[in-house]
């Protein structure tokens, strides 16, 4: 079965090709501005992309949106991540942070299955971890440079792209395939 990614993002197509092709999914992308509404959530961000995308395309699709949420930071910057990363960056959050104890953030992982014509689905991962108090690494862009991933004293940025990825947890990929393969089983 073929899964039509919509993304520019080229960690975001190998994620979902190490996650979806081992599971007999195959990945296509199609690079595409989407409108990305402002919203509280960033699962609306995603449904709403998705949607969007899949009425544009006549096609269904898969819409990926992530969003850092710092619990020392009410959960900022949550579904403003991207606006924040091209405004105030890892630097600005690190300043942010500076005399916060509480350094514990998740990135949220939002995954938009639309059909054309339906309404879309979502299914969440989140990554647990804490902020750096300084940036690190070599590897990777943005955030990685200060998410620490649970259970490691380093941050992203400190791992090379084909261990980067294993970080990320998948559950939402996994529930896709599961919900995909029970739709085609209803056919």
């Amino acid at each position: 079965m073929k899964i039509t990614l919509v993304t520019g993002n080229w960690a975001k197509v190998k994620s979902a090709k190490l996650k979806l092709e081992p599971l007999g999914f195959e990945i296509d992308n199609i690079k595409m501005d989407t409108i990305e509404i402002q919203a509280d959530t960033i699962q609306e961000v995603a449904k709403y992309s998705a949607k969007w995308a899949s009425n544009k395309l006549k096609t269904n699709v898969v819409k990926n949106d992530t969003g850092l949420m710092i619990e020392g930071l009410s959960g900022f910057p949550a579904a403003y991540t991207h606006y924040v990363q091209d405004t105030i960056g890892e630097d600005g959050i690190l300043k942010l942070m500076k005399g916060i104890d509480n350094r514990k953030a998740k990135f949220v992982e939002a995954l938009s299955y639309c059909e054309y014509g339906k309404e879309p689905v979502v299914f969440t991962s989140e990554t647990e971890g804490t902020i750096a108090k300084e940036k690190q690494g070599q590897y990777g862009w943005s955030w990685d440079f200060i998410f620490i991933p649970k259970g490691e004293n380093k941050t992203l940025g400190c791992f090379p792209d084909d261990e980067r990825f294993n970080y990320w947890n998948d559950t939402a990929y996994n529930q896709l395939a599961e919900y995909l393969k029970n739709k085609n089983d209803e056919r």
